[in-house]
Parts: C-alpha cells; sequence; structure tokens
C-alpha cells in the first residue's frame, strides 16, 4: 500500500552531532558513531559522515587529502598533478571495512603532502592559499578525483549510507580525536552522492549541516567572486566556503563570523551596544547573510562553533560533563554519549556556541 501524506514520519532534515575534549584528551570514534543511532530517522541512507581532529599527530605539520577517484586513470592524473607542486612523504588506501549497506565505493585515498617551497616563492603565495587553490583545480578540472578533506592532523570520511553504517565502513573506532563532528543526511531537493555527503571541508574547516539555504544563490555568487567553485551539487558546500573567505581571508573571528551568516534584524542592531560593527559587517557581508532553517556545526584546529538561524527553525541542543561539550540535533544523542550529561540547553536563534580547547594543550 502506498503510503500517504502524513502516514510517514519525516522528521525536519538530516542529524548532527559532536563531542570536543577541552582538555584535548583523545577519543574513538565510537561514541560519536553511537549518538547518531537514536537519530536514525532523519537520515534516509543517501549520506552520512565524520570530522575528525587531531588523529594524524606522526603527520601533524602536512597536509591530510582525502580523495574519492572513479579509477586508477583519474589517481594517476591526480598524482600526477599533486607531484608538480608538492612534497609527497605517504600515499595510500583509506583502511575500510567491508559493510553490506555501503556499496559503490570510489577508491578512496589519503596523501600527507607539504607545498614545495620552490612553487610558493614562484607564485608568491602562503601555504594555505595554495594549497586551497589546489583543491578547487582538482575538483573543477580532473574528471573523476575529487578532494574531500585538506587539512593539517585533521580528516573528514563520508559515504552514502546512514552515519552508523558509514562509521563502521571506515574504522572510526581505531581513530583517536580530541574533536568528532557528524552527520546523517536527508537530502530533499539534492542527490545522493559520496561527494555530496556532509562534512564539507577546506583547510581545517569543516561543516555539517541540517536545514536549507534558501539564499543559496546569492551566497553563491558572492562567494565565486573571491576563487572559490561551488561544484558539489548541494547548497552546504558554499557555507564552508564562507567561513574560509571570512575568517582565514577577511581575518574575522568566529563571533563576527556568526554575525554575518546569522545577521541580527536591523531592528534587533539598533538595539546593540556594538552597533556599528553589527552594521559594518552587515553592510560589507551582505551577500553572506545565510538564510532559511539551519542548524550548522564548524569544525576547525582547536574548535567548533556550533550556530542556528536567527530565528531557530532547526533544533540544537548543548549539554556538557567535565571536560566535555556535546551538540547534537536531539538529547537523546548526548545522552547517548553521555548519560550524565549537564546543563542541557537550547542555545537561542543566532547565538554562536563557541569552544576551544585549552590554551596550552598540544593537538
Amino acid at each position: 500500500m502506498k503510503l500517504k501524506e502524513g502516514q510517514i514520519r519525516i522528521p525536519s532534515g538530516c542529524a548532527i552531532s559532536a563531542v570536543i575534549s577541552r582538555e584535548g584528551k583523545r577519543m574513538t570514534g565510537e561514541k560519536i558513531i553511537e549518538s547518531m543511532k537514536p537519530m536514525h530517522d532523519r537520515s534516509n541512507g543517501l549520506g552520512g559522515g565524520f570530522a575528525a581532529y587531531g588523529i594524524y599527530p606522526e603527520y601533524k605539520e602536512f597536509y591530510a587529502l582525502h580523495i574519492f577517484y572513479d579509477d586508477n586513470t583519474s589517481r594517476h592524473t591526480c598524482e600526477q598533478f599533486l607531484k608538480d607542486g608538492f612534497e609527497i612523504v605517504r600515499a595510500e588506501n583509506i583502511p575500510t571495512r567491508k559493510h553490506k549497506n555501503i556499496t559503490d565505493e570510489p577508491l578512496i585515498w589519503r596523501y600527507f603532502v607539504a607545498p614545495l617551497a620552490s612553487v610558493l616563492a614562484r607564485m608568491q603565495l602562503d601555504e594555505k592559499e595554495y594549497t586551497a587553490r589546489i583543491v578547487m583545480k582538482i575538483n573543477t578540472e580532473i574528471d573523476g578525483a575529487y578532494v574531500f578533506s585538506s587539512g593539517k592532523n585533521m580528516g573528514a570520511f563520508k559515504a552514502v549510507g546512514y552515519p552508523e553504517d558509514v562509521g563502521e565502513f571506515y574504522r572510526l573506532d581505531e581513530y583517536g580525536a580530541y574533536l568528532w563532528t557528524a552527520h546523517g543526511r536527508y537530502p530533499t531537493n539534492t542527490p545522493g552522492w559520496w561527494g555530496g555527503a556532509h562534512p564539507f571541508g577546506l583547510l581545517d574547516y569543516t561543516i555539517v549541516h541540517n536545514g536549507e539555504i534558501s539564499s543559496y544563490d546569492a551566497n553563491r555568487r558572492f562567494i565565486e567572486m573571491f576563487g572559490y567553485k561551488c561544484t558539489l551539487q548541494t547548497d552546504t558546500e558554499v557555507i564552508t566556503y564562507i567561513a574560509d573567505y571570512l575568517m582565514r581571508k577577511q581575518g574575522l573571528t568566529l563571533e563576527e563570523t556568526a554575525s554575518v551568516i546569522a545577521a541580527p534584524f536591523w531592528s534587533t542592531i539598533e538595539n546593540r551596544e556594538d552597533k556599528e560593527l553589527l552594521k559594518y559587517l552587515r553592510c560589507t557581508y551582505g551577500g553572506l547573510l545565510i538564510t532559511g532553517p539551519f542548524s550548522i556545526i564548524l569544525g576547525f584546529n582547536g574548535g567548533l562553533m556550533a550556530l542556528n538561524d536567527r530565528l531557530k527553525l532547526r533544533s540544537m541542543v548543548v549539554g556538557e560533563k567535565d571536560d566535555k561539550i556535546f551538540i547534537a540535533s536531539e538529547e537523546a544523542a548526548i545522552r547517548t554519549m553521555e548519560p550524565d550529561a549537564e546543563n542541557i540547553y537550547s542555545p537561542a536563534g543566532g547565538e554562536p556556541v563557541i569552544v576551544r580547547v585549552k590554551e596550552g594543550v598540544e593537538l
């Protein structure tokens, strides 16, 4: 019998989850995987993924490029391209285990690389800008190759499937990270494919997102003026580039970035003590205001920021226990990670939750 509208539960799209240790203590991926299980119905099996920070301490000075390939021809082409600009200190398949629910996987490789000093000098670029440009070039010009993670001492792992299956597939129980983020996808108007799963990343910034970006076209047009290319068939990609542009290129703080992405209403700004700054941000970066329902978690080396849209049209809950902060779409996910979590609350719309590893902790 065909189900009618109202006879099937379609929740408010997608599941997100995160845990961070403020002491920088490493945690395996087991708990973050478990946190996704009570939110299973928020996904539909068309995408799941995780980001983990602090997982490559022996290679922490090198960029870890995680790349999907359609075949060995695209792999050889991409590897030759990388050799022209980088020292490659290690190249290998990313370890996986067979899983009955994860099928049609591409070739999945990782490379630990450092930009060649001679190339940086010739192009007069710093290593972050050069690496970001190379990622964009591979993703737009090399057929069958897609860089889905490109930061130092961190990595994204994603696939078509439910997130709990994706975590097992990538053997995340064998990694240790001080920060984990996770996503279960329920795509509404974009295809489910390996590259379209979350997290989206550029350098060490990663985004997991629940919601829909109605301002996508305006945001994309603005950000593509500065060299970014949105090619991945999903609106979430643009949020990652916005974060990179505002913080790395423009030097904004996390708080200022939040005030651009989820800018207060003009009527609210007039009653704020920092109204001159907020007016400046809104006028200067108006094309980067994200509208539509969303909750996002931005991961970066040393911390995270969680943020709702200014009307709080998507759920997000925060809790803590000892040195750990937990964030998820539902309290049940937090209780799965830590049954005794305390100080549970829901942030207000547009209110950033910023958590950093304590100063002096070696990551």
